[in-house]
């Protein structure tokens, strides 16, 4: 089976809770941009909580941007993602290389470095909705447990995780998000913060051939878990040649000249799945008579 992610509640509502197998959709990111091992699992662990948060929202044409600034050599992480488990994304220095942390662990930290989480929601509204925390362990999943609880006030738990095979291949990579809902009893808080205790890493519960299914009912079995609904997750880009030319003439008649004086060619690179689209001087002349 492919990638997919399961929604699901528990205690009787005071429990919701999201989970994802994401090893093709991190993979293709990987032979797209051709990833070093620590740029993939960084890039794939925030595409995956993109996924999983993205999910969370209702509107048809919503949008999810979720953004890392960091002083890492990585060089920053943007991640897009909408409510149907479309997501893309890239980093800023794809062939960044480090050795292992003292875990003996890639180094995501490390790259990622000290910075701010930004999370964009597009929403429909006049302006979109903006929230921005300091990164807390630059590990990813901590950064949005501490995200949840400060800017949407919702105590959640973050796994995200991606494993590598020694032919720098994609071997495993998933996460779940389970959050407590306003009005949650002691007894549910506290139950659950146990069964978290007992949890080893998503990496190993996925090696280890657990589904989402039974891997939030390890988590959340005796908490009589729901599985509400399940949708594929995927890397999906909407770039193309006309959203290409469109931009072009969008950077206005002079700067189009110049390109047309220059005499050839121009290769114009989406960064989010590292296509090419070259535009030769006759299309841009096209483009220069449409800006007029």
């Amino acid at each position: 089976m492919g990638d997919y992610m399961i929604r699901a509640t528990a205690a009787e509502g005071q429990i919701r809770a999201f989970a994802a197998t994401t090893r093709d959709m991190v993979e293709y990111a990987r032979s797209a941009h051709n990833l070093s091992p620590v740029a993939s699992a960084a890039l794939g662990r925030l595409m995956t909580a993109g996924a999983l948060m993205g999910s969370m929202m209702k509107g048809d044409q919503d949008l999810l941007t979720l953004k890392i600034n960091g002083d890492g050599l990585i060089h920053g992480i943007t991640v897009t993602a909408d409510s149907h488990g479309n997501v893309k994304g890239y980093v800023g220095d794809p062939q960044v290389m480090l050795p292992p942390n003292e875990f003996g662990k890639l180094d995501v930290g490390g790259a990622v470095g000290i910075g701010v989480l930004s999370v964009i929601k597009d929403i429909g509204l006049k302006e979109p909705y903006v929230g921005q925390t300091q990164l807390v362990t630059s590990e990813i999943a901590e950064d949005l447990t501490y995200y949840f609880a400060t800017s949407e006030q919702t105590p959640s738990s973050v796994a995200l995780g991606v494993l590598m095979n020694k032919d720098n291949t994609v071997r495993q990579a998933g996460g779940f998000i389970i959050q407590l809902m306003p009005g949650a009893s002691e007894e549910i808080i506290s139950g659950l913060e146990e069964r978290l205790k007992e949890i080893t890493s998503i990496t190993s519960l996925l090696d280890a051939g657990n589904t989402p299914e039974q891997i939030l009912q390890k988590v959340l079995g005796g908490f009589g878990l729901e599985i509400l609904d399940s949708m594929p997750v995927q890397f999906h880009c909407n770039c193309s040649k006309s959203r290409i030319e469109k931009a072009l003439i969008s950077v206005g008649k002079k700067e189009l000249q110049s390109m047309i004086d220059d005499g050839e060619t121009i290769e114009v690179n989406c960064h989010f799945c590292n296509k090419h689209y070259p535009i030769t001087v006759e299309e841009l002349g096209e483009l220069l008579e449409k800006a007029k």
